[in-house]
């Protein structure tokens, strides 16, 4: 036990030693640096015991290790920004610089588990990839409503998404892809606790719900019940 609890501190410290290399501008307020660092930190230090075939083929597997990878290949520095204002949490601006994110107010104002920061900030990792048309968001439909004939909206600012660049229609997309990596934690993460895969499995049921093609978030249900 000691053994393991050991290598589990080591694996932490080495992830946030990384990570706290990544370039911050200076206008980045350091509550928000030491909250991104910490978020991914706890990304780089996560197991799994299993993955899903969407996951493997999108992430590889279920581990720190392919986690990093993934966002150290895609993002290199971290700016802040408005990100257009109102409900924005972080964005990617490929015409400006496909490999830097801006985050801002909004990534520490709400009170949000870590799991679901470190979607916001995978998601925008997937913005970053150029060769791929930077995976633009899809429309959300009109009307769009819940399974209750409620609005549908943020669970982040609970803004409306009605008619909103705020949806996918591929599971390869920024909503489709941190919706597999949030199930696949869920199910298959070894050494995440309860809440952690609780909180993991709420929100990527809360993203699924962004995927607008019915038949491509049927294959995202097939894919998760293996």
């Amino acid at each position: 036990m000691k053994k393991q609890l050991l290598a589990l501190l080591l694996v932490s410290a080495t992830a946030t030693t990384s990570f706290a290399a990544l370039k911050f501008d200076s206008d980045v307020p350091k509550n928000i640096q030491t909250q991104m660092v910490e978020d991914l930190a706890f990304m780089a230090q996560i197991t799994g015991s299993g993955q899903t075939p969407f996951h493997k083929e999108l992430f590889t597997e279920v581990s720190g290790k392919a986690y990093q990878q993934f966002f150290d290949t895609r993002i290199f520095s971290v700016g802040v920004d408005a990100c257009g204002g109102g409900a924005a949490v972080a964005c990617v601006q490929p015409f400006f610089d496909p490999n830097k994110m801006w985050l801002t107010e909004n990534y520490i104002k709400f009170s949000h588990p870590q799991v679901a920061r470190s979607m916001v900030v995978y998601h925008e990792a997937r913005h970053s990839e150029s060769k791929n048309g930077n995976w633009m968001h899809a429309n959300c439909p009109r009307p769009f409503l819940d399974a209750n004939g409620k609005d549908m909206v943020s669970i982040w600012t609970g803004a409306k998404l009605e008619g909103q660049p705020a949806c996918d229609s591929t599971y390869k997309g920024s909503y489709g892809s941190s919706t597999i990596m949030l199930k696949n934690i869920s199910k298959y993460c070894s050494n995440c606790s309860d809440k952690v895969k609780m909180d993991a499995d709420i929100y990527a049921m809360d993203q699924l719900n962004r995927i607008s093609k019915p038949a491509v978030k049927q294959s995202m249900l097939a894919d998760f019940a293996n």
